[in-house]
């Protein structure tokens, strides 16, 4: 199947309707990070070097880029007296301090949830427990977390058991122990995982920090699940909460895939379907989802209502 000039899909099938998920897209910190690069490209002019994605979607960043951003993945790439500003997802304190080296300018651009989250492991440690982080090993906020203060990270890649983590942990059970979560998680794989650590540990201290707006996208999804044929999560291939809303729709039995946009749809995975539920994770501008509704040009386009979202965060003091 190809497309037609139009750039809807061909019609050997017809799309009858279209179910958006409410809410969806854009979360209140990807708006603050994405803000924070924009007025410091207006105040201050480009360059503005912005370490690591702002935000996992590449049509934010290359947007960002065509105004005069540079992204960069290490400290040692901005040039010595420069603005640089870091991602939302959090950044460890050793690229504070390699920045401070640098003479860099630095505007920190990350989520106000997720410095909760470095605030609660600097406490706990303090009080002296032993902090475990619950998250994906690799991604950039379990990194920032992690430098933070001593932890040991429970990885969220696949349902845990007590045997998981006791084989990762060789700690008496009445240790103190503080469990943090990354902020984009799996809210069922998560509470799979801290029952896990409570069985282990039965005093552990359990703050779970998965985001509103991670909860309110994989509450709506689950909703849409079961009145659809197919699932199109709108969103980047790296971005976390984009690939939980996918699994999400898939443990409840429909068939989820994760697409940047129109271009990425393979029209076999829609031969039988009349009606196709599109969502879009915490980092996706809504301008991709409606392109997606205008390739697969239904008949009808229903709107799920959802949770309500009126989250604001304030910019930087640097910006104020």
């Amino acid at each position: 199947m190809g497309r037609r000039g139009d750039g809807a899909l061909r019609e050997d099938y017809k799309m009858v309707e279209v179910v958006l998920s409410s809410p969806r897209g854009f979360c209140a910190g990807v708006v603050r990070a994405i803000d924070v690069v924009e007025e410091c490209l207006q105040r201050f002019g480009p360059p503005v070097y912005v370490k690591h994605q702002i935000v996992h979607n590449p049509y934010v960043v290359a947007e960002l880029e065509q105004k005069g951003a540079i992204t960069v993945e290490e400290v040692d790439e901005v040039p010595d007296g420069s603005l640089v500003v870091f991602s939302a997802h959090g950044s460890p304190p050793e690229d504070f301090e390699k920045a401070a080296e640098r003479n860099l300018r630095v505007i920190d651009a990350v989520c106000p949830l997720v410095t909760r989250v470095h605030n609660e492991a600097k406490k706990y440690h303090r009080e002296g427990k032993k902090v475990l982080l619950v998250g994906h090993h690799g991604h950039q906020e379990v990194r920032g977390t992690m430098g933070q203060a001593p932890m040991t990270l429970i990885n969220d890649s696949a349902p845990l058991s007590e045997q998981d983590v006791s084989a990762d942990m060789d700690w008496p059970a009445d240790s103190e122990i503080a469990v943090i979560t990354q902020t984009t998680l799996s809210v069922g794989d998560t509470a799979t995982a801290i029952g896990a650590i409570q069985e282990r540990f039965p005093g552990a201290v359990v703050r779970n920090d998965i985001c509103y707006a991670t909860t309110n996208r994989q509450d709506a999804v689950t909703q849409m699940a079961g009145l659809v044929d197919v699932v199109l999560v709108i969103g980047a291939q790296n971005s976390s909460n984009c690939n939980r809303l996918r699994e999400v729709a898939e443990a409840n039995g429909t068939p989820a895939y994760l697409i940047n946009g129109p271009d990425e749809i393979n029209p076999d995975w829609l031969v039988g379907c009349q009606r196709a539920g599109i969502t879009s994770g915490a980092s996706t501008p809504e301008v991709l989802v409606e392109a997606v509704i205008d390739a697969l040009d239904p008949e009808k386009v229903t709107f799920l209502e959802g949770a309500e979202e009126d989250i604001t965060f304030t910019l930087p003091r640097e910006l104020r």
